[in-house]
């Protein structure tokens, strides 16, 4: 699969390799482990202002540095902790989103005294069903939705940051909620 130019995919996923296997591996499949959804999440907010690419070429750096972003680890990092992350030049060292992550992962388990999990408090917005677009172009796929405003809305309410419609709508496309691969893609029927 990888490399196959026969292979038709979603426009962005050609323009690099580690795209393409995101896209054909990861991309819009539905995740309901509540780390692996916080992972989703913090990587989102890490993303904002900066390419997905760079993101993807730190990823592993990102889950070594913050365990995994297992939620219950994550939101007992004390200031030397941001101190040491705020020194990792594998990662993005920005004195904002470092703090904002260890903050939302806090208030993720707070979550669950409602939801049960952070996961099935994100699926929440989408009645735990994903849903599917039927886009042609990739120029018709909006920045946001109005799930996305919703989710947005709520979490700014609970206190989370970097959590914009714009994050969300994002977090909730590589999260498999919604289903925003091209009618066109191979990857889109396969994600029913």
């Amino acid at each position: 699969m990888n490399g196959n130019t026969q292979m038709v995919r979603c426009d962005w996923a050609n323009t690099h390799p580690m795209l393409t296997e995101y896209h054909d591996r990861e991309w819009g499949v539905p995740l309901h482990d509540e780390n692996r959804v916080f992972e989703m999440f913090s990587l989102d907010c890490f993303q904002a202002g900066l390419s997905w690419l760079t993101i993807l070429k730190k990823r592993e750096a990102f889950l070594q540095a913050f365990d995994g972003f297992v939620i219950d680890q994550v939101a007992t990092y004390t200031d030397q902790k941001i101190g040491e992350l705020l020194g990792n030049q594998s990662i993005v060292r920005n004195r904002l989103k470092i703090p904002a992550v260890i903050h939302n992962a806090f208030l993720a388990q707070e979550i669950r005294n409602e939801f049960g999990t952070f996961a099935n408090y994100i699926w929440s917005f989408s009645d735990q069903k994903v849903i599917r677009n039927a886009w042609e172009k990739q120029r018709d796929i909006p920045a946001s939705s109005a799930v996305s405003d919703k989710m947005s809305r709520d979490m700014i309410k609970r206190g989370f940051k970097f959590a914009g419609s714009t994050i969300c709508y994002a977090f909730m496309q590589s999260i498999g909620m919604v289903n925003d691969h091209l009618v066109s893609c191979f990857r889109y029927e396969k994600l029913v």
